[in-house]
């Protein structure tokens, strides 16, 4: 049986010595009787796609499964990666606990000496009964709330790696070429070599380095250009690279390379038919981006999810702005907090926490922490051009202060604060979501620029589950759906655009279980509107 997302996990920083441990896997719930039922599944796959079986909150779940390296070198360490694991995970190597953490999005590692072992995680989730980060899961899915995923869904892999070897890069892109600093398991300053256009440039480890680029190819959605790379320190080798671009905001406009660029995006969910939040395969990432960049937009906002890192690259080698969403968390929402500025115009201060659902304390601290791990794992991503922290108010809490300290870890991109609304009045940005009523280019008060970061959501129905379908415009063939958002980009969203809108981002990219408002359908089979018509009123807004 093939191994399922073979391909190897982290493209910046890849080495040849890796072994993939996607595949069947042994499962057991504690809550069963004794002797407890053992399940097979694969990983990196969640329960609920595969045995129908959600974890509780007062359940554990235990995975096992047996890790031979097929190699083994001398002076070598194994690394046990996880890309992500939802939401308490416990790692055990032959018995003994190796690591605990806690967060569903985000990756972690376990080091080991032994080449042969047992692989034990054991995983508790206790989704939105705690004021944990959990995104669009709801244990009562429906509307636009979909199902939950437990336990393992990203891929698991091993790497056999010198004692002294790279930790990571950090990488830094300009318009004439980029900053490096090689960060290794030795803390002192050492000679590494990077390997780049066929010549060997001498890098010092933990410093910042610049590297120049002659005659520099510069990275956009249109000439999605990157420069590959070898670095070398020590016995370790990893391959990596880069794309050459800036991303600012100026007089009311996004520049990319120091030009302005209309971001002509459309929202992700990042969920699939069957297997919610895993692909079935790396194509299905391709898939994805290559059919929304037919139809002509640049930009896809990335929904309250972090992506396995195969997605960003090939967000990076085929040409796609992304705007980075983070996980957003807290209690239950209360309806007065997330409608307030849609009803009554009033926008309540995010320091409120009782009326933001963000009572819990520690919960609020984790959840920055994560914010802040969240710009450190994707920070060498070439198409992330944005950071959104909050979304509609959901689990929002100082804001301002937040965006701050995101700025002192990443000030090369852009942020949205608030996407939606309970908007601070701090940022560069006015963001907006219209639904359900025409859309009317203001200017910001402020004097910030104006992006319209959700809007449209019309539908077909293609839904073909048990429950309500879910759109804000319901249309009955793929005709009348085409010329309904034709219709609305050239009435509103061109002449917008033409008084200084300088974003939109359409409601969405595919269907997601009972919500039908997609350009695609949910298992991507095909295109719900024409797409040549899509692509001809795209060219229509970009045009200078």
């Amino acid at each position: 049986m093939p191994i399922p997302l073979s391909e190897y996990p982290r493209p910046q920083m890849q080495r040849q010595n890796f072994q993939i441990l996607n595949g069947s896997w042994s499962l057991k719930f504690t809550t069963d009787p004794q002797p407890q039922k053992t399940y097979t599944i694969t990983v990196p796959y969640c329960p609920e796609s595969q045995i129908n079986r959600t974890l509780k909150e007062s359940e554990t779940m235990l995975y096992s499964t047996h890790v031979k390296l097929k190699t083994d070198v001398p002076e070598t360490e194994t690394l046990i990666h996880f890309g992500a694991v939802d939401y308490k995970a416990r790692v055990f190597i032959d018995k003994e606990l190796k690591i605990e953490h806690l967060g569903g999005y985000l990756p972690f590692t376990v080091v080991t000496d032994k080449t042969e072992f047992d692989l034990e995680v054991e995983v508790q989730d206790p989704s939105d009964t705690k004021e944990i980060s959990r995104g669009k899961q709801s244990s009562n899915p429906g509307g636009i709330w979909y199902p939950r995923t437990s336990g393992i869904w990203q891929t698991v892999w091993l790497e056999r790696v010198p004692k002294k070897r790279i930790e990571n890069l950090e990488l830094m892109p300009s318009l004439d070429g980029f900053t490096i600093k090689v960060n290794t398991t030795e803390k002192e300053v050492e000679e590494a070599q990077v390997k780049l256009e066929g010549k060997d440039i001498k890098v010092k480890t933990n410093t910042e380095e610049f590297i120049k680029i002659e005659n520099p190819k510069l990275w956009t959605p249109d000439e999605p250009n990157l420069y590959y790379f070898d670095v070398n320190y020590k016995t370790d080798t990893v391959k990596s690279y880069v794309g050459l671009r800036t991303f600012k905001v100026q007089n009311g406009s996004l520049y990319l390379n120091d030009k302005p660029i209309f971001h002509h995006g459309v929202l992700d969910q990042g969920y699939w038919k069957g297997t919610y939040y895993t692909p079935s395969s790396d194509q299905d990432y391709i898939t994805d981006i290559q059919k929304i960049k037919a139809m002509g937009f640049n930009t896809i906002r990335k929904h309250i999810k972090i992506e396995s890192l195969r997605w960003y690259y090939h967000c990076d080698r085929l040409g796609m702005l992304v705007w980075q969403d983070f996980v957003n968390g807290g209690g239950k929402y209360k309806l007065f907090t997330i409608t307030a500025p849609l009803i009554i115009g009033s926008h309540i201060k995010d320091n409120n926490y009782k009326r933001f659902a963000r009572n819990d304390k520690e919960e609020r601290l984790r959840w920055e922490e994560e914010a802040m791990q969240t710009v450190q794992h994707l920070k060498n991503c070439t198409c992330i051009a944005m950071w959104v922290p909050f979304n509609e108010g959901w689990g929002q809490f100082d804001s301002t202060r937040i965006c701050e300290n995101i700025k002192k870890i990443d000030s090369s991109r852009t942020i949205d604060p608030a996407s939606g609304w309970q908007d601070q009045g701090y940022g560069d940005f006015k963001s907006l979501h219209v639904y359900f009523r025409a859309y009317k280019f203001k200017k910001d008060k402020k004097n910030r620029a104006v992006i319209l970061s959700e809007f449209g959501g019309y539908g077909l129905d293609t839904n073909t589950t048990n429950t309500k379908s879910f759109t804000y415009k319901n249309c009955r063939t793929k005709e009348e759906l085409t010329n309904a958002i034709v219709e609305l980009y050239e009435k509103q969203i061109i002449p917008a655009k033409k008084k200084g809108l300088t974003a939109s981002i359409y409601t969405q990219l595919s269907d997601v279980e009972q919500e039908v408002n997609g350009l695609l359908t949910y298992d991507r089979s095909e295109e719900k509107v024409i797409p040549q018509r899509i692509k001809e009123v795209s060219l229509k807004l970009l045009e200078k």
